[in-house]
Order: C-alpha cells, then sequence, then structure tokens
C-alpha cells in the first residue's frame, strides 16, 4: 500500500496481527522490500510480532528524487571521491529516518522494534539516537557506526558500490547472481534460482534504477560519524554481524556493540552480507529471543 510519511510517498507492506507488537525492517543500499526472504517476514509473523516492510525512499515503488539535481552518474561520483571534491546529497540517513517515523505515524503505530541491514542499520542506529521514545528496541545488522569514507580504501570501495546503468532483467539477474557470489553468506547459501527470481521481482517493481541507488549511496557517504553518541544510548540494542562478511568486516559490527551500553552482540559464522533463506531463522531466532529478555 502507498502512504504518506514526511511529506512523501512509501511503498509498506504489513504482515501478522496488527495487535502484536510491530517490527519495522529497514533495507539496505539500492534493496526493495521484495529482497527480503519469506523465511525472514513468516518467521517473525510466527514469533508474535506485527511486521512491517517498505521500499526505502529512491527504489522501488516508493518515491523517486529524480530533480533533486545532485549528480547521480557513476563516472561522476567516483571521480568526484578520487579528488576529495564535495559531494552533494539530494537527502540524508536522517531525512530517511524521518520516513520511518513518518510510518508509525500514518499507521498510528507509538512504539516500534526496528531491524535495520548495512544503510538500515546506519538509519536504525539514528532513530535510536533522536527517537528513543518510539523504540522498543533497536537491531542492527552487518552495519558500522563511523562514517563510510572512513572505511580506509574508499577508491576500492565506491567502484563496487555505486550503479552503472540501469539494468535490464537479464542483466539484473546476473548482477544479483554475482553479489550473492562476492557478498552472500557461505554457510547459508542460496539457490540460483531463488536469486535470479528475487531479481526478477524487483525489476518488475521498477528497479533497479542506478540514479536511485546512487542517491543513497551518496546519503550514505555523508553521513556522520555515530560512535561518541552512542555511547550514551539507553535503548535495548541487538548488534548482529557476520564473520563472513567481505563488504563490512565483522570488526565494525563489533564496534558498533562496543560502544552501545549493556547491548547484545551476536557474530555469526558463515554469515556474510546478505540474509539468505537458510540463514532467516537463525536471524528470527536471536531477535526474539533479545526482544523477549531484553526488550
Amino acid at each position: 500500500m502507498q502512504i504518506k510519511a514526511n511529506g512523501i510517498s512509501l511503498e509498506v507492506q504489513e504482515h501478522g496481527n496488527p495487535a502484536n507488537p510491530a517490527l519495522i525492517l529497514i533495507r539496505g543500499l539500492g534493496t526493495q522490500l521484495v529482497h527480503w526472504p519469506d523465511t525472514l517476514i513468516n518467521g517473525f509473523v510466527a514469533a508474535g510480532f506485527r511486521t512491517l516492510v517498505f521500499d526505502n525512499r529512491d527504489v522501488g515503488l516508493s518515491q523517486r528524487f529524480d530533480q533533486a539535481g545532485v549528480p547521480s552518474e557513476a563516472a561522476e561520483i567516483i571521480a568526484a571521491a578520487a579528488q576529495g571534491a564535495p559531494l552533494p546529497s539530494a537527502y540524508t540517513l536522517c531525512d530517511m529516518a524521518e520516513d520511518v517515523i513518518g510510518i508509525m505515524d500514518a499507521l498510528k503505530i507509538g512504539q516500534a522494534h526496528i531491524f535495520g541491514i548495512s544503510m538500515g542499520g546506519a538509519i536504525a542506529q539514528l532513530l535510536a539516537l533522536h527517537h528513543a521514545d518510539r523504540l522498543l528496541s533497536s537491531t542492527i545488522v552487518m552495519s558500522t557506526c563511523r562514517p563510510l569514507v572512513e572505511r580506509g580504501a574508499l577508491a576500492e570501495l565506491l567502484p563496487k558500490l555505486v550503479a552503472h546503468n540501469d539494468a535490464s532483467l537479464a542483466d539484473a539477474q546476473d548482477a544479483l547472481v554475482a553479489e550473492y557470489g562476492l557478498w552472500g553468506s557461505p554457510g547459508y547459501p542460496a539457490t540460483e534460482a531463488f536469486i535470479r527470481a528475487q531479481a526478477k521481482a524487483a525489476y518488475l517493481r521498477g528497479g533497479p534504477k542506478a540514479a536511485g541507488i546512487n542517491r543513497q549511496l551518496l546519503a550514505t557517504l555523508a553521513a556522520p560519524d555515530r560512535r561518541p553518541a552512542l555511547k550514551a544510548l539507553a535503548l535495548p540494542c541487538c548488534v548482529i554481524h557476520g564473520l563472513d562478511d567481505t563488504l563490512l568486516p565483522a570488526a565494525l559490527g563489533a564496534e558498533i556493540a562496543a560502544h552501545i551500553p549493556d547491548s547484545t552482540y551476536h557474530p555469526i559464522k558463515g554469515m556474510g552480507h546478505i540474509i539468505t533463506p537458510l540463514l532467516a531463522p537463525e536471524i528470527v531466532r536471536i531477535v526474539s529471543e533479545f526482544i523477549r529478555t531484553k526488550a
């Protein structure tokens, strides 16, 4: 369903009993709500959560920002970064956090549990820092609390994240298969048939569109260092990170947990930078137990 949130249109889906505690799942860079495995959504529903998923701004069926007037071409972004030039963004991750609050307001959800992966994990941190009164807990998955530009080899990392062209269906499927090969979860592999079906579902919903992905990337690059503020956070937080994450090393997840007082940290062997159908039940178990005992 389309709802107005934070002044824009966002595509939202609800699963489970509306009377149950709300759990909002936040996707990472350039991905859509259809990239959540059914085993994850159904698992959270079975665990007793009103589970909400949505397309972040600029992807899927949510509002695009093509008129923002910021660089969105891959070559332009890479060249500017290499020269140390400013990279203006159409919006910030704080704006994207406000989108989540807008969803809650539109659906009359007073408080919710938050679950964010990668870029969504950074958004989950900002929600915890700026809207703790609206959160019951925050689960931060495969993310970092330091600016992405401090990751080190930005010249090496950026070409892996920036989107170069709008892809055909076949190209989009091949690209997602390649991503699973690079960043997937080797201990919890997904079949090629599943990956291609997932890519097709996303393609049929209007994506992937390179410009939207790159605008999200620019917002991520502009995100502030959250380490100092996290030290004062008083909210139940669970940090999950894959020991086989080849995009954001597990040390970055451990760093998040080290900065949040009384947080719970779960490193998972065999987990990379993608939640696969086989990995989903373990994620559901960890999050459900955390919320039951800590939140």
